[in-house]
């Protein structure tokens, strides 16, 4: 089976949940056990898992990627303006 779906933001830097999504596509098909594999075909996105039991963890999450990736850096030469968020995913 495969299912697409498309996500969208409202911010430059976020932590989307996609645990229900997941859920209620395996529970759509009746799957009872097995894998999903969720796939992200973007350079500028990417997929962690997390347990999602603290809220302050995205917080902090997003903090420290923006410490070791902020969005401008003196040196940058990408023309495009997206080499923090390539790094981040």
């Amino acid at each position: 089976m495969l299912h697409t779906f498309t996500l969208t933001t409202s911010r430059r830097d976020e932590v989307v949940d996609l645990t229900h999504r997941v859920t209620e596509l395996a529970a759509k098909e009746r799957l009872q056990d097995g894998f999903a594999i969720v796939y992200c075909p973007h350079t500028t996105a990417g997929i962690a898992i997390n347990e999602n039991a603290d809220p302050d963890v995205k917080r902090d999450i997003l903090m420290r990627l923006d410490e070791l990736y902020p969005w401008r850096h003196p040196r940058d030469r990408h023309a495009e303006g997206n080499t923090a968020p390539i790094l981040k995913r």
